[in-house]
């Protein structure tokens, strides 16, 4: 007698279907840009099994298999990654102060100093998750406070929800309150705990975590350094070059370094897996140790707008000769946002003002596989393809009153790609699934935990 395949058939999902076989920006949209205006998206296992038209993966679903079909008024993709946020800062989103360094002084230190109380940090950490998913944000990479509970609070409740997150308490020893400093050795002995029990778990990574180079000394760089090394699969993130008198100061800081990437550099700090937020004033020569040592950027316009910081030439970036891996981040709570629809909004503007233009396919090639390329995850997330994770969001085309009347006049898909990543936000976002779990459903409003 032949053994019976006990498990449950898979599920499956249908309507248009927009994914990247490839990076538009090298390689153009013609070839990498797939879009299927009937598909079906089949999941089972946390993972894609199969996908392509309708007509031809309707007959090859396993009998038994359900499918949901979200019609022709949705759109389909793999879900949104941030590339750069803070969680500890949900609750000073929209705060009114100066730019950069004062922002930090009046608002940021203050709310973090609050997360010494776990159970304070789990509180926000739910709430933060359940933006993500309300926005259709899959995967993230996170900033917590100095406190290791912060880390450790967050990491429980993505655990939960079978979200693939990397994050990292923060490395911090001068230059911030004095309730919010660690010191080199204990930075680095909580970091590495907390790498050994979370990093790997389940789909958890962990990311050392120096805030920026004003707030840690040389010996907590140099720990930083010590910890990529020992653990080369981890994450490493920081700040760079995101506002001129931050940059002035880090001089001040290490006259002996020429610019601020170097500091980085010379504690081991741009390497795979290194992610740099900001970048607006990366000269030609560290863009060019960026594209060498495979080091990322973190693309946050709407926080780089409401802090004044300036704005991000992403044609510096994405050139031919050395492009630089670029991945799109929220910056919540500089960041105004956790829409990624607004981000994109916003990542136009910079580039307009920059005088590139920023297309609607390349703009959410950066929200997807863009950014899991940034991350090295491009093998796991950020398409829609057999054999990766299960990570999608389904967005509503008419979302809106106005933007359902917009979309009587778009003659392409690509208008209609435009006018939702200019008009778009949270309302946009039907469902979102997670390793092939529907975990926000916009009808229900409600986030499922496993």
């Amino acid at each position: 007698m032949k053994n019976r395949d006990t498990r449950p058939p898979p599920t499956a999902i249908r309507g248009p279907v927009l994914t990247f076989t490839g990076n538009p920006f090298t390689h153009g949209v013609e070839k990498t840009a797939v879009y299927e205006p009937d598909a079906i998206v089949a999941m089972a296992d946390g993972r894609i099994t199969d996908f392509g038209p309708a007509q031809i993966v309707g007959r090859r679903l396993p009998a038994g298999t359900e499918v949901k079909n979200y019609g022709r008024d949705s759109l389909i993709s793999a879900g949104f990654i941030d590339s750069h946020v803070h969680f500890p800062q949900t609750p000073m989103i929209a705060a009114y102060s100066e730019q950069l360094l004062d922002w930090l002084t009046d608002y940021a230190f203050p709310t973090e100093l609050k997360y010494a109380d776990k159970e304070f940090a789990r509180s926000v950490a739910r709430v933060f998750l359940r933006e993500n998913l309300r926005n259709g944000i899959t995967t993230a990479c996170v900033y917590c406070t100095v406190h290791p509970q912060s880390a450790e609070a967050l990491f429980e409740e993505a655990e939960a929800l079978g979200l693939r997150l990397a994050a990292g308490k923060v490395l911090m020893d001068r230059n911030a309150p004095a309730a919010l400093l660690d010191t080199p050795k204990t930075g680095y002995d909580d970091s590495k705990a907390l790498i050994a029990k979370w990093h790997g778990r389940g789909r958890l990574m962990y990311a050392v975590t120096p805030r920026f180079a004003p707030t840690s000394s040389r010996e907590q760089l140099e720990a930083a350094g010590a910890l990529c090394r020992e653990h080369p699969e981890c994450y490493l993130q920081t700040h760079i070059s995101e506002n001129k008198n931050e940059i002035a100061w880090v001089k001040e800081l290490f006259p002996e370094r020429n610019g601020y990437l170097d500091v980085y550099d010379h504690y081991s700090l741009c390497r795979p897996r290194a992610i740099f937020g900001h970048g607006i004033y990366l000269s030609d020569e560290e863009m060019q140790v960026m594209h060498r040592t495979g080091s990322a950027i973190a693309h946050c316009p709407t926080s780089n707008f409401f802090l004044g910081s300036g704005c991000f030439n992403i044609g510096r970036a994405v050139r031919h000769d050395r492009p630089v891996r670029t991945g799109i981040g929220t910056d919540v709570g500089g960041g105004t946002s956790f829409s990624i629809l607004a981000t994109l909004n916003s990542a136009y503007s910079a580039a307009q003002s920059n005088s590139y233009r920023l297309s609607a396919r390349h703009a959410y090639y950066l929200a997807t596989r863009g950014t899991a390329h940034a991350m090295y995850l491009e093998d796991r997330i950020g398409s829609i393809a057999a054999g990766m994770e299960a990570d999608i969001v389904v967005l509503d085309m008419k979302s809106t009153p106005l933007i359902e009347y917009r979309m009587q006049f778009a003659e392409s898909f690509e208008e209609a790609l435009f006018i939702q990543m200019t008009l778009g936000d949270d309302r946009a976002v039907q469902a979102t699934y997670v390793a092939g779990e529907l975990r926000y459903a916009r009808d229900s409003a409600q986030i499922t935990a496993s």
